[in-house]
């Protein structure tokens, strides 16, 4: 089956409102470089803040603690993997490109995306063992990506021979994930 070529995805980043957030933006983005460098442990305020031009007051003025950063981190980390996830697999990017297109496509981009974020990632991973709070939004951003990416390999069921279909890209993604 002849299938057209494969649209390239790109991580999204939501644009920020106004310039009051600023300082927090640019706090965000010290501590996202910080963490992806040396890991949340190793990251102190006082690194985050002299990256980002920014003073500890400020930093504390928006956050009670570390640990309200990373949950800061994480929740714009989740918008972005949302938006990031709504662009990627919107239907009519993928017109023409078969089941096998999509999963390498897909699976090469989050490949990509770990190996830039591995250090941000990690910090999330490793708070995820012991926050339930953390849990719940990685189980929402899951649950977002595989419905969508579901819906789009169920929108060809010809190439999807096990029955019932629903299951077969249930149990597929979830292999796919997994790994």
């Amino acid at each position: 089956m002849s299938r057209t070529a494969t649209p390239r995805l790109e991580w999204i980043r939501p644009p920020q409102q106004a310039r009051s957030q600023d300082t927090l933006g640019r706090i965000l983005d010290a501590a996202e470089g910080l963490v992806s460098e040396k890991g949340f442990e190793d990251a102190t305020v006082a690194d985050v803040v002299s990256r980002a031009g920014s003073s500890v007051g400020a930093f504390y003025a928006r956050f009670h603690d570390k640990d309200g950063l990373l949950y800061a981190l994480y929740e714009r980390y989740l918008a972005q993997a949302m938006a990031t996830a709504d662009a990627a697999l919107e239907p009519s990017r993928w017109e023409g490109v078969g089941v096998a297109g999509i999963l390498r496509a897909v699976v090469r981009f989050l490949v990509s995306i770990y190996r830039e974020q591995e250090g941000l990632i990690r910090a999330f991973v490793i708070r995820n063992h012991t926050d339930a709070g953390f849990r719940a939004r990685q189980a929402r951003l899951s649950h977002h990506v595989n419905a969508r990416l579901a819906g789009l390999l169920l929108a060809r069921p010809e190439e999807i021979r096990r029955e019932p279909r629903e299951r077969a890209v249930e149990f597929g993604l979830a292999m796919v994930f997994a790994t």
